[in-house]
C-alpha cells in the first residue's frame, strides 16, 4: 500500500508535472491569496513525497488545486476521513444548545442497502437485525431525498429546557418552513409543537406562545429551567418546528445528578 507521499508522487507523475512545475504554479496561488504559505519549494515536495513529511493545510490546498484532486481525497492519504465526522460527533458534547452544520460537507455516508424483508414499520423492531446489508453511498445519489426545509440541531449537554421529552444529548430535525407558533387544545404533551428557537443566549428547543408581552418559551414541568418571555422578533426568533428526534436513552448523566424537577423544588 502507498504511503500519501508516494500517492502525491505518482499523481504528480501521472499528470507529467515536474518539482519545478508545482514551484511555479503554487508561487502563483501563493501571491493570489497574498500569503506564502501556499507556496511549495522543490525541496519541501521532495520531503512531503519521500520523508512523511505531511503538508501544511496551505499547501495542501494548493496541491489538491494543481493536481486536480479532491482536498478530502488527499486528506484520507493521511488518515483523516471527513466522512468519519458523523461517527465522531458524539464523542463531543458542547454543553449549548446549537445548529449542527458539520455534516453539511459529508460526501458519502454508511446507510442500509439491503433490509429483512420481514420488516414491517407498525412493529418496534431491533434495525441492527434486520439490516442485512450495509454500504458506503455517495451523497450525490441521494439528492432526490434532498429538502431545504429541515436543518438539524442538538439539545446541548447543560439544556435541561425540555427534558425528560428531549434529554441532552438529542438530535432534532427542524422544519424551517414552520415558523408560525400555533395555540390550539393539546389531548398530550406529546401533541404540542416543540419549536427550535434562537436567543441572545444561544438556541434552545421549548413550547411556545405568542402574547402581547412577548414569546412565551415555555419548558417541560418536569425541567429546573424557568419559563422565560421574551420580545419577539428581537430577542427570539423561531427557526421551526421540531419533525424528528434522534437520542441516547440513560448514557448522558447517572441517576445521582439528575435535575430537581420546579415542581419538587416547589414542595420543599
Amino acid at each position: 500500500m502507498l504511503s500519501a507521499g508516494q500517492n502525491l508522487r505518482v499523481l504528480r507523475e501521472r499528470l507529467g508535472l515536474t518539482m519545478r512545475d508545482v514551484e511555479t504554479w503554487s508561487a502563483a496561488i501563493a501571491a493570489r491569496h497574498q500569503s506564502d504559505e501556499f507556496a511549495i519549494p522543490p525541496s519541501r515536495l521532495s520531503d512531503i513525497e519521500t520523508k512523511g513529511v505531511v503538508p501544511s493545510i496551505y499547501r495542501l490546498y494548493s496541491l489538491s488545486v494543481i493536481y486536480r484532486k479532491d482536498a478530502r481525497e488527499i486528506l484520507t492519504w493521511y488518515g483523516v476521513d471527513m466522512n468519519k465526522i458523523a461517527e465522531d460527533i458524539p464523542l463531543a458534547s458542547p454543553p449549548k444548545s446549537h445548529k449542527s452544520e458539520a455534516l453539511e460537507n459529508v460526501s458519502s455516508v454508511h446507510i442500509p442497502v439491503r433490509m429483512d424483508p420481514s420488516f414491517d414499520p407498525r412493529y418496534t423492531v431491533n434495525m441492527g437485525r434486520l439490516v442485512e446489508q450495509w454500504g458506503v453511498v455517495p451523497l450525490t445519489y441521494l439528492a432526490q431525498f434532498a429538502d431545504r426545509r429541515y436543518t438539524y440541531g442538538y439539545v446541548g449537554t447543560d439544556d435541561f429546557t425540555m427534558y425528560p421529552i428531549l434529554p441532552p444529548g438529542t438530535f432534532v430535525q427542524i422544519d424551517e418552513s414552520k415558523t408560525r407558533v400555533i395555540d390550539g387544545a393539546w389531548r398530550s404533551e406529546y401533541e404540542r409543537p416543540i419549536y427550535f428557537v434562537e436567543t441572545r443566549d444561544g438556541y434552545t428547543c421549548c413550547w411556545c406562545a405568542l402574547q402581547q408581552e412577548g414569546l412565551v418559551l415555555q419548558s417541560h414541568p418536569l425541567s429546573p429551567v424557568p419559563v422565560r418571555v421574551l420580545k419577539h422578533p428581537q430577542e427570539a426568533e423561531v427557526i421551526g418546528q421540531v419533525v424528528g428526534v434522534a437520542m441516547r436513552i440513560g448514557e448522558w448523566t447517572t441517576v445521582e445528578t439528575l435535575p430537581v424537577p420546579k415542581e419538587r423544588e416547589a414542595l420543599n
